[in-house]
Parts: C-alpha cells; sequence; structure tokens
C-alpha cells in the first residue's frame, strides 16, 4: 500500500508537469511544490533544485525549506557542493557522507555549512536534456544512511519531471520573446509606412523617395530607422533636416 501511495503521488507530480504547456504556469511554485513533494516521497529532511541560466552559472530556484535554500546558494558561491559536481559530471552522486569529508575531498566548507544545518547525507540527480546537463536537484539527509535503488529511481524521475518543466517554461518564454519581436518589428513597419506618408506629401515626392531619405538619415545619425520615423510623427524632427 505505501509503494502503491508513492506511485499515486509520482503520478500527481506528472500531472502538475504536464500543466507546464498552459502559459499562465508558475515556474517557481511548481518547483517549490515538487521539493515538498520529495521530502514527502522519499523521506528526506530537505530538497533544493538548482539550473543554469544563460550564461551557464549554477542558480538555486527552489527549496523546500530556507535552510537547504541558503545551503545551496553556499555551495553556488563557493562552487562547492553534491548538486554543482552532479551537474558538471551529469552523472548522480548518491551517499555523500558529510561527516567524513575534510579538505582535501574539496568539499569540506560545504560539509561544515550542511552539518550547521543537520544534515548528515547529500545526494544530487541531474537534471538533463540527453546529454546536456541543465541544473540539479539536491536531497539532504539528518540520520545517517543511504538512498535505496528504488528511491534513487524515483529520486531521479522527479528531476526528470522538473527538468521537463523547466524546458518547457523556456520554451515559452522564447517563443513570447519571439513574438514581442515581431509585434515590435510590425509596430516599427508601422511607424515607418506613416513617416513615408507626412514625408512624401510634404515634399510631393515618391513614397520610394520618402523611404531613401528616411534610410540616408538614419544611417548617417546611426539611429534605427523607426525612431527617424517616431521622431519625425511625434514632431521632434524637423522634416527640413531630412536631406538625401
Amino acid at each position: 500500500m505505501k509503494d502503491m501511495a508513492r506511485e499515486e503521488r509520482v503520478l500527481e507530480i506528472v500531472v502538475e508537469a504536464i500543466d507546464t504547456l498552459t502559459e499562465d504556469f508558475d515556474l517557481i511554485d511548481f518547483l517549490h511544490r515538487m521539493s515538498v513533494r520529495c521530502v514527502e516521497l522519499l523521506g528526506v529532511a530537505a530538497v533544493g533544485v538548482v539550473i543554469a541560466d544563460e550564461h551557464g552559472a549554477l542558480q538555486p530556484i527552489a527549496a523546500s525549506d530556507e535552510h537547504a535554500g541558503l545551503l545551496e546558494l553556499f555551495a553556488l558561491q563557493h562552487d562547492r557542493g553534491p548538486s554543482a559536481e552532479s551537474f558538471r559530471s551529469g552523472v548522480a552522486r548518491l551517499d555523500v557522507d558529510l561527516t567524513g569529508l575534510g579538505e582535501a575531498d574539496g568539499l569540506g566548507p560545504f560539509a561544515r555549512r550542511a552539518r550547521e544545518a543537520g544534515y548528515l547525507v547529500a545526494h544530487a540527480l541531474p537534471m538533463r536534456l540527453r546529454d546536456r546537463p541543465i541544473g540539479a536537484m539536491s536531497l539532504f539527509h539528518t540520520r545517517a544512511g543511504t538512498l535505496t535503488p528504488a528511491d534513487a529511481r524515483v529520486a531521479q524521475a522527479l528531476a526528470d519531471v522538473a527538468t521537463i518543466a523547466i524546458l518547457q517554461q523556456r520554451t515559452l518564454a522564447q517563443s513570447n520573446l519571439e513574438r514581442a519581436q515581431l509585434q515590435a518589428a510590425l509596430t516599427s513597419r508601422i511607424a515607418i509606412e506613416q513617416a513615408k506618408g507626412v514625408l512624401s506629401e510634404r515634399r510631393q515626392a515618391s513614397l520610394d523617395e520618402a523611404f531613401a531619405v528616411l534610410r540616408t538619415y538614419a544611417r548617417a545619425h546611426g539611429v534605427r530607422l523607426a525612431d527617424v520615423a517616431r521622431q519625425l510623427l511625434d514632431g521632434e524632427l524637423d522634416p527640413a533636416l531630412l536631406t538625401r
């Protein structure tokens, strides 16, 4: 019954991830709820999620509680910790004994800070798209022990679900950016067409000639064509200054 209940909870998280297909999806809220669910499902004390920004630097994005969030932030500031290692290698780091790590292990400062927060064991699962890591999910225990193979599979599955949610959000963001850029281009084109009409009427010139005047002025002054058009339409630019 316990395994069935856990499977149902995992399925709920997967269903929530499917909701990322909607544009009003709140990624931060989803990742926080998923972190809390991981604590419940895996019997760990805390969970943290970090993802790579556009420059490839890891940033904390969600945690089950403030302690885990601050610990991940400390780890990333010092470029140390299981999550950073899992991100770089693309493989899981399981059963990291935080009580036995010294300076020679490279995780000494992180281990000390983790112990101060009450954590004794840590695990990190990569979040990746095929072979490209995009982040990592960390699990923290306040008691000694290992992650069972079944728990490790569930943890990796949840990390994969988080990956899907993040990638979907990035796709939507990119799509929105492209739509915004397209709309900006269309708006600019309208302004240019209007400016051509105004200039053509005032100069008794063809639209092609008016467009050539606008382009010449824009290039000579190092400004965008759309900006010249808007300045003309807003009365900020004297048409007499527009010469070929």
